[in-house]
């Protein structure tokens, strides 16, 4: 049989999406048999992804796909090489392949995305000859599936994704869907760890306290340097420390302070109300860090996010919370230009 031809070389690129002159190679390899040629290609790919596989993939996308009737949301993030790739319209077409495939399968990690099967293949030889086609590194690194009565999600230019996962009054199904979608860009601007402050660790809140009290401490030092009014430090850093007993420890501080000052006693406990809220704010700042419900809401400062959802619906209840944060956790490997070069010549 003929070897490689204009036509049959025309044919095998599309069947593979490899380039011109691996084409060719192929079929007069294989004697211009198509199949063959593509068996030969598919070998020779998964040797190069191999090599390719010690890259560091940290660029990429983050996708999300919610399902018709917002019960569903899946979000992956798939890595590449670098942003060029991240943006070629075979990545993005194979990052949504997958997406689907992951939502499809309910597959809520890595590893059971890898054991998986797609299009009749093991995922990892059909993600070995992705990299072969694409000529980079590429990871699914990340995937999630959440679901509940009512899911949206956002994804902010592909870098940043939230799902959030919210139970409501039939009602207020249509107003939830349209709130979380919200509240999701809140999240991937203002980077909240939990949902609610009675979600943080103790051991957590005990190691931030003592860490917020020294930097205010350092901060004073400088302050009293400059001849500034100093900053107050805190007792606590969470709600969850404001037991009853802290609260009215605060209280009988207060009216002591006041009485001292000789403030009559009938306006004393209207003063310590006030008071009393500021406090209170004053010793929850880790909550307003990390807690998603205790954040000032992005889009109306005037109130928390908690705030917010209970003037869409008081039904309304977020469940769950995601966020990936693309390249999060890997370490880039930094290399010069020259070194880079020198790298690539030698192989």
């Amino acid at each position: 049989m003929a070897g490689a031809t204009p036509k049959l070389i025309k044919e095998l690129r599309e069947k593979s999406g490899a380039g011109m002159l691996d084409c060719k190679k192929a079929l007069n390899e294989c004697d211009g048999n198509i199949e063959e040629a593509q068996t030969w290609l598919r070998e020779q790919g998964l040797a190069k992804a191999a090599k390719k596989s010690g890259n560091v993939a940290a660029e990429g996308i983050i996708t999300i796909l919610v399902n018709d009737d917002n019960t569903k949301a899946t979000m992956t993030e798939v890595n590449s090489q670098t942003d060029f790739v991240a943006k070629n319209a075979q990545f993005l077409e194979l990052t949504s392949q997958i997406t689907t495939h992951a939502q499809v399968n309910n597959l809520n990690d890595a590893e059971a995305l890898a054991s998986s099967s797609i299009d009749g293949q093991e995922f990892t030889t059909f993600l070995n000859e992705k990299i072969a086609v694409i000529g980079e590194n590429l990871v699914a690194r990340k995937v999630v599936n959440v679901e509940g009565p009512v899911v949206n999600g956002y994804v902010h230019l592909g870098k940043v994704g939230v799902v959030l996962a919210a139970k409501c009054d039939d009602a207020a199904k249509e107003k939830t869907v349209d709130l979380l979608k919200k509240v999701a860009m809140h999240a991937a601007s203002m980077k909240p760890t939990v949902i609610s402050y009675e979600d943080l660790s103790a051991e957590f809140i005990e190691s931030e306290n003592k860490a917020i009290i020294a930097d205010i401490e350092k901060e004073n030092e400088e302050l009293v340097r400059l001849g500034k009014p100093l900053k107050n430090i805190p007792q606590f850093v969470s709600k969850q420390q404001l037991t009853d007993e802290a609260v009215e420890a605060a209280k009988s501080e207060m009216k002591e302070e006041l009485i001292a000052q000789g403030k009559p006693e009938k306006i004393i406990d209207n003063i310590v109300a006030g008071k009393i809220n500021r406090w209170i704010e004053d010793n929850s700042a880790l909550d307003k860090t990390h807690a998603l419900l205790s954040q000032t809401y992005v889009m109306d400062d005037s109130m928390t996010v908690e705030e917010a959802i209970k003037a869409v619906d008081a039904s309304i209840e977020i469940v769950e919370y995601v966020r990936f944060e693309l390249g999060e956790g890997i370490e880039k490997k930094e290399e010069d230009f020259a070194a880079e070069v020198a790298a690539q010549m030698g192989n």
